[in-house]
C-alpha cells in the first residue's frame, strides 16, 4: 500500500513539474523572441520582447525564476500552489504590460513569440490544476488510513 501511494504521488508530481518547467522555459524565451515587431515614431524597426523596458525585464525574470523555484517545492504543495498562482497573476500583469506597450508602435505585426507569452500563462494554469489534483489525491489517501 505504501509503495503504491509513493508511486502515485511521484507520478502526479512529474506532471506539474513538466508544466512548471515549460512555463519557466517559455518565460525566459520571451526575453529573446519578440511578441511584436514593427516601427515606432523614433525607430524604423523595433522588437517588443522581455527586454523592451526595465519593468518588462524584471517581471519576465521574476516569472521565469518563480516557475523554476516552484519545481523544487514539490514536498510543500501549499507553497507550490501559492507560487504558481502568483506566477499566473504576474504573467497576466506582464501580458497586460506587453499590450500597453503596443501603443508605442505605428505599424507592425505579432511575432511567433506571442505564443510563448500566452504559453507561460497556460502552463502555469495547467500546473495549478495538477497541484490541486495532487492535493485532492493526498487528502483522499489520508482519509483511507
Amino acid at each position: 500500500m505504501f509503495c503504491t501511494r509513493v508511486y502515485i504521488i511521484d507520478m502526479i508530481q512529474r506532471i506539474q513539474t513538466i508544466w512548471l518547467l515549460l512555463a519557466s522555459v517559455c518565460a525566459f524565451l520571451t526575453l529573446k523572441f519578440p511578441l511584436y515587431s514593427g516601427s515606432t515614431t523614433t525607430a524604423p524597426f523595433v522588437e517588443l520582447n522581455g527586454q523592451y523596458n526595465i519593468l518588462l525585464l524584471i517581471l519576465t525574470v521574476i516569472v521565469g525564476t518563480l516557475a523554476a523555484v516552484s519545481i523544487f517545492l514539490f514536498k510543500n504543495r501549499k507553497l507550490q500552489m501559492r507560487l504558481a498562482l502568483a506566477g499566473v497573476a504576474l504573467e497576466a500583469g506582464c501580458t497586460a504590460l506587453y499590450f500597453t506597450q503596443l501603443k508605442n508602435f505605428t505599424t507592425g505585426n505579432f511575432a511567433l513569440g506571442s505564443v510563448l507569452t500566452f504559453g507561460v500563462l497556460v502552463f502555469f494554469i495547467m500546473a495549478v490544476a495538477a497541484i490541486s489534483k495532487d492535493q485532492k489525491l493526498i487528502k483522499s489517501l489520508d482519509r483511507l488510513r
